[in-house]
């Protein structure tokens, strides 16, 4: 490995450091309504009791967001994204649903008329 310690996202401890240009801060499990999400966060989302929605924040281009299926339940209780406001998630008005045993994935934040994208698909 190159560079000095600074540079590197391991620490001399082992602990993982902040990435330079920022990254996803994971958050503690959530499991029911209401959850609103805040950019910049990931989140465990247990739906093993129930469905649950989770809310965007206004977005703002560049923004991240991230959301795995924590216990491997989104095909028997669905996990619903739902935008802020008017904004849109793939182009579109409508909540996103997922209903994928063991999704994980990341929307970004373009602008008014795509609004929230899947970075990966």
């Amino acid at each position: 490995m190159s560079g000095t310690v600074g540079d590197n996202v391991f620490r001399a401890s082992g602990v993982v450091a902040a990435a330079a240009g920022g990254g996803i801060s994971w958050q503690a499990v959530i499991t029911a309504d209401p959850a609103t999400a805040t950019a910049g966060e990931g989140y465990f989302c247990n739906t093993s009791a129930a469905a649950f929605t989770v809310s965007l924040p206004a977005g703002t281009i560049g923004d991240e967001i991230s959301m795995i299926d924590y216990a491997g339940t989104f095909d028997t209780y669905n996990l619903t994204v739902s935008a802020n406001g008017s904004e849109k998630i793939q182009a579109s008005t409508d909540d996103l649903t997922v209903a994928t045993e063991r999704a994980g994935f990341t929307l970004v934040y373009t602008d008014g008329t795509q609004g929230w994208l899947l970075k990966d698909k």
